[in-house]
């Protein structure tokens, strides 16, 4: 388990966080959501270490963040940056078994594992592929098979942090990367990922933190937090917010 204690972190002299509490839960999926510029990434990369906090903590399975060998992390913590780039002509394969150095399982076990991972991410049909010949959309879903190749299967232990993976995807595939993402919470891991689309927040986390400059506007289930007073607020969005009619997760349409 990942858990933050009163997290601040500060850049030149702007606090660009400040007041973050919270512990992402094995089984369960955390989305963070908020405008531009309201300090997501920001706590993505406090979260994995890249930034250092300015004051509290980060603690993975109640260890500092910092007292882990950048080799056990890597076993445990897996991360996907909103914009991963490879320059060089490899298969898609092999990009995906990059996902597996931190691990001694053998050549047979990750190769089995990185056909799962691929599969999962709806990628399954690019192996073979250079990863240069692939589009912008092809290449997002073979980093997300790389990062879940990395803790494959996932389970209690493993904490998966993704940013925007859905951002370059056509609508089919931004609920298959979900779908994948939620299956691997289903599993026992613990999911962050930061997301744009309120549906598809609603749909698929299981709790949301809601950033506004930098500090937790609400932290709570889909229910509580996408409510029209809280978006407003926020985003300064006029919405309609009614159960979905077969699923009864929040669905939330503009005014």
């Amino acid at each position: 388990m990942l858990r933050v204690e009163n997290l601040q972190v500060v850049r030149g002299q702007t606090r660009v966080l400040d007041g973050i509490t919270l512990g992402i839960e094995p089984g369960q999926v955390l989305g963070v959501l908020g405008p531009n510029g309201a300090g997501k990434s920001t706590l993505l990369a406090a979260l994995c270490g890249e930034l250092p906090a300015h004051h509290g903590r980060v603690l993975l399975d109640e260890r500092a963040l910092g007292d882990w060998s950048g080799h056990e992390r890597a076993q445990r913590l897996a991360v996907l940056p909103q914009t991963s780039s490879l320059g060089f002509a490899f298969r898609v394969e092999e990009v995906v078994a990059m996902g597996r150095l931190p691990h001694r399982t053998g050549q047979v076990r990750d190769q089995a594992i990185v056909a799962e991972a691929l599969e999962a991410a709806d990628a399954g049909h690019l192996v073979g592929r250079s990863y240069l010949a692939l589009s912008g959309g092809e290449r997002q879903r073979v980093h997300l098979a790389r990062v879940l190749a990395q803790l494959w299967p996932g389970g209690d232990g493993c904490t998966l942090l993704l940013d925007e993976p859905t951002s370059m995807l056509d609508p089919l595939h931004q609920h298959t990367t979900l779908q994948a993402v939620r299956a691997f919470a289903d599993h026992g891991a613990a999911v962050l990922v930061i997301l744009h689309d309120l549906n598809l927040a609603a749909r698929y986390c299981d709790r949301i933190l809601l950033l506004e400059r930098g500090c937790p506007h609400a932290l709570d289930t889909p229910e509580q937090v996408l409510r029209p007073e809280a978006l407003r607020a926020v985003f300064g969005l006029e919405v309609l917010v009614q159960p979905h009619p077969e699923r009864g997760h929040p669905l939330i349409i503009a005014r």
